[in-house]
């Protein structure tokens, strides 16, 4: 080791995160970098850490802040790598000789290119970084990489190096814990307002190899684990600084036996502290069994607003695409309807636009999911390029077909902040592949909102059920009727429908994946949500109802017999009163012909109960629900209802009444 031990390294950390609902997250990456050196460095004495940046800020005072240090690391991933670039640019203006390291999610598995194009990063770290990282301290000032595992740099000659891989850690436990040893000690004590997000690794690796991901190539598919006592004592860490939200960054929580144990255990810390108060975990994917338990486990305890089943396909062709087939299903399949039985809300996800995908294919496996029993939430999101998924390479993306615009970062229900000195971030979004042309791609976006507007905004839900029970035309096709309508037969629901299209059509151009409406708490809204606000506060809804009860009612069969009818009108009537809106505040009660709140119930619950002629009165309860300021219902109902589905005011039924019935 060269330089002198008596001289204090100065070493600054950056790991930008984004804020949410005005909580960080606690700098989880770089605290291992710092923990591990400080317990590792044969002279730890020697390294001065500055305090952690962790969150987006000025990048003038992000620099100052950085200004006095020798060698600053930034932890790269797609939502902070402009501006992490920006700053290491300006560091090195300032001083040249300052050592600027780079590493995390977004740094390329090749990237030569890219260091030639960030001449200002002088060493890009590969995979794990810990040991990297303190091999590279212990190399300074002399700079000599060549002999450290797992690196890329430009040497001085201009040519570009690459070093053999580093192997990973067999036993994860060599990395102290940055919580126990005390490392975010000096930022939290500095930040006493904040209010924290623990991120959480209980193992690390992913068997599986899905081609729009990047974690299992930058894992080789191996999963190590930390120790389980070691995990036990920073739930208890958790729970002592009163961290309200944890995000567990396991690719697979459920696949090893243990993790019902770590489930049961932070709920008892729950239970005992009142910490923390969400746990979010993403499953695995084919223990079934442990997959189910862990979760029952979280929501028992409230430790999750819903379960996650991250499906992204139901079709065959696109699974074998992305390298998914090998993820069963059926599995998915039984834990919705076991979770829909015990009444644990779950919502799925979708990925719009994987390669194999077609419009016809996305249509037959929204079906699939609702008619199987999601009906709370069906998540469509975009398909985005990831830096080292198989799905970026040149190769597959001509054999799929694939192209991308380069689309402005935006969050969900996010604010329009702008700094006087920031950088947006950007990613590589998909518009089409071979199998969703444009055309095809944005007809398939359009369908995906109108599902979302119609049957998980709750607001077409009743209708859909009774007539699908009825008929048995499946929701996909009654929801495709709506983006098939004439407009001068349906003018509201074609005015939808083209709005959803024009949305799709300004991503495409590389506009926002989001609405934006200074009007509704000037944040981003996704399209049918902005279209459920806007014909709330236009007085529209009751035309909705309308032209959609004149559209339903076509697809029945010329032989539909009058019950059939009547339970339709039953269906619309009782959907648009359930409907939570601002500014009303009366209960009202709503006569039907037909029990149709222990059916909608039933369907609920996975627990079919046919539809019964008998007459009944629904008295609906909005005095309790009532909003008098459109932005506190804008917030409460239409946001924050939405993993929840809570969109409807709360019932009860009596059976009515008829005169001289005693």
């Amino acid at each position: 080791m060269s330089g002198s031990i008596d001289k204090k390294v100065n070493i600054g950390l950056v790991q930008i995160n984004n804020s949410f609902s005005g909580q960080n997250y606690l700098p989880y990456s770089v605290g291992l970098l710092q923990v591990y050196t400080e317990k590792n460095a044969p002279n730890p004495e020697r390294f001065n850490f500055l305090p952690a940046i962790y969150k987006r800020e000025a990048i003038g005072k992000a620099v100052d802040h950085l200004r006095g240090a020798d060698i600053v690391g930034f932890s790269l991933y797609v939502w902070n790598h402009e501006i992490s670039m920006e700053i290491a640019r300006r560091l090195k203006l300032i001083n040249p000789n300052i050592l600027v390291l780079v590493g995390g999610p977004h740094v390329p598995d090749f990237p030569e290119e890219w260091l030639r194009k960030h001449s200002f990063v002088d060493v890009a770290v590969h995979n794990e970084g810990e040991r990297t990282f303190l091999d590279i301290l212990n190399t300074y000032p002399n700079n000599s990489w060549g002999n450290v595992a797992g690196v890329s740099f430009i040497d001085p000659n201009g040519s570009y190096v690459r070093t053999p891989a580093r192997e990973r850690f067999k036993e994860l436990d060599e990395v102290p814990s940055p919580f126990l040893e005390g490392t975010f000690d000096t930022i939290m004590a500095a930040n006493t307002n904040e209010a924290w997000i623990g991120l959480w690794e209980t193992n690390r690796g992913c068997p599986f190899r899905c081609t729009f991901c990047d974690w299992g190539s930058a894992t080789a598919g191996k999963v190590t684990k930390f120790g389980i006592d070691r995990l036990l004592a920073e739930a208890d860490w958790f729970a002592a600084k009163k961290i309200e939200y944890i995000f567990c960054c396991d690719a697979n929580f459920g696949i090893q036996k243990r993790d019902v144990e770590i489930a049961e255990y932070v709920a008892k810390v729950k239970k005992e502290t009142g910490y923390p108060n969400a746990l979010s975990v993403q499953n695995t994917k084919n223990a079934t069994e442990r997959a189910y338990l862990t979760q029952k486990i979280l929501s028992d305890a409230g430790l999750n607003k819903g379960v996650a089943l991250s499906m992204q396909s139901v079709d065959m062709t696109t699974l074998e695409a992305i390298k998914r087939d090998n993820i069963s299903i059926e599995t998915y399949t039984e834990l919705q309807k076991r979770f829909t039985i015990d009444g644990v809300e779950t919502y799925s996800d979708l990925i719009l636009g994987l390669p194999g995908e077609t419009y016809q294919s996305f249509v037959a496996g929204v079906s699939r999911l609702i008619e199987n029993g999601q009906h709370n939430r069906i998540q469509f999101n975009n398909l985005s390029i990831l830096p080292n998924a198989e799905m970026g390479s040149p190769i597959y993306r001509e054999k799929y077909g694939i192209k991308t615009v380069r689309s402005e970062i935006i969050n969900i229900h996010g604010e329009r902040i702008v700094l006087d000195d920031d950088m947006p971030e950007f990613q590589d979004l998909v518009i089409c592949t071979a199998s969703t042309p444009l055309a095809e791609w944005r007809r398939t976006r359009a369908f995906g909102w109108m599902t979302a507007f119609l049957h998980f905004d709750k607001l077409m839900q009743i209708p859909l059920m009774v007539l699908h029970e009825s008929t048995s035309i499946s929701y996909g096709e009654l929801i495709e009727s709506f983006i098939n309508v004439d407009a001068k037969e349906y003018p509201l629901i074609a005015e939808i429908r083209d709005f959803f299209l024009k949305e799709a059509k300004s991503i495409q151009d590389g506009g926002p994946e989001y609405v934006y409406s200074k009007e509704y708490l000037g944040i981003y809204w996704p399209a049918d949500e902005y279209m459920f606000i806007r014909l709330s506060v236009e007085g529209r809804l009751k035309d909705l109802y309308e032209e959609g009860g004149r559209l339903l009612r076509s697809h029945l069969p010329a032989d539909a017999d009058k019950l059939t009818h009547d339970t339709l009108s039953d269906a619309l009537k009782l959907n648009l009163a359930l409907i939570k809106q601002p500014f009303v505040s009366t209960d009202i009660s709503v006569d039907l012909d037909h029990d149709l709140i222990t059916f909608y119930n039933g369907v609920r619950t996975g627990r079919m109960v046919p539809i019964t002629r008998k007459p009944t009165t629904v008295h609906i309860n909005r005095a309790a629900a009532h909003y008098d300021d459109l932005q506190r219902w804008a917030r409460e109902v239409v946001w924050w209802g939405n993993k929840k589905g809570a969109y409807l005011y709360t019932n009860r039924v009596v059976e009515r009444q008829l005169a001289g019935h005693y």
